[in-house]
């Protein structure tokens, strides 16, 4: 384990003493020790090519080929993903009702393989998909078969194109003019994971559930997160409007920087275990 500077720790526990019902909001920086690569560098800027938006998604064959041919590959790297420190210790954190609320920008699952089971997804779950004609829903391990049946020939070599953020991959694109994506199998329309994408609107009541869950606590905590997008800050500007603390933990720039009462410049699963141990040895 890395080493952590004792001031933060000690900022950090007596935030934690000082508010014990605290909101968190977690975003990639979590995942990133157990292989899920973030969508954006420590200071703020897109890392490699933006993500797919929500818009060609919808309306452009092309944009579903090439999400399904890159997410047939990045598949297993996400289901082989284990929870790191970080999230171990925010399950810790959520058992000992230190956390009242752990909301995520992941979609990955990492928290409920944590062993946490009240987890509220802000921008969804890559477990299913759905049909954007009838609704009918499809677990992605039952997807993953039959787009493995239906590109026979296009074998997913270990490892071969770099990975990216929440299962996608670098392919070429001859690989994706190649691959075939199924339609539904009750209405043939056409199929759409279940997660928020760029350019789409977090739904409504989990923003309002969210919003309820926060006015009920203490204070914000937001862990691996630059805050970037709107969807996520909604939360540190709501928490700075009520006069809520927030402290955040990121190893970098974030866009709530100028709302923190507390910012540790520190990576979540080297940070977190360090304070877990302290708040347990003085419980």
């Amino acid at each position: 384990m890395g080493q952590v500077n004792t001031q933060g720790i000690d900022l950090a526990e007596s935030f934690f003493r000082a508010h014990p019902s605290i909101f968190c909001l977690t975003g990639a920086g979590c995942s990133l020790a157990s292989g899920i690569p973030t969508y954006r560098r420590t200071n703020g800027d897109w890392q490699g090519r933006q993500p797919i938006n929500h818009a060609d998604f919808l309306s452009k064959f092309s944009t579903r080929q090439r999400y399904w041919a890159r997410s047939f590959l990045g598949w297993p790297t996400m289901t082989q993903a284990e929870p790191n420190p970080a999230h171990s210790a925010i399950t810790w954190l959520h058992h000992r009702k230190h956390l009242s609320t752990v909301l995520t920008q992941n979609v990955d699952n990492l928290h409920e393989k944590s062993g946490l089971t009240r987890v509220q997804h802000l921008h969804g779950d890559l477990s299913f998909v759905s049909c954007m004609e009838c609704g009918k829903s499809i677990s992605r391990d039952d997807l993953q078969n039959e787009l493995s049946a239906l590109n026979p020939n296009l074998s997913i070599q270990p490892q071969p194109y770099r990975p990216r953020p929440d299962g996608d991959t670098e392919v070429p694109e001859a690989f994706v003019r190649a691959f075939k994506i199924p339609s539904c199998q009750s209405c043939g329309g056409d199929l759409n994971p279940q997660v928020v994408f760029f350019g789409d609107r977090v739904p409504p009541d989990i923003v309002s559930n969210a919003f309820e869950a926060l006015e009920a606590a203490d204070a914000l905590l937001v862990i691996g997160s630059s805050l970037k997008i709107f969807s996520g800050y909604r939360f540190c500007r709501q928490a700075h409007e009520r006069d809520q603390p927030i402290m955040i933990i990121n190893p970098g720039w974030t866009r709530g920087d100028p709302q923190a009462s507390l910012k540790i410049e520190e990576s979540a699963e080297v940070f977190l275990p360090r304070l877990v141990e302290r708040l347990a040895n003085e419980r």
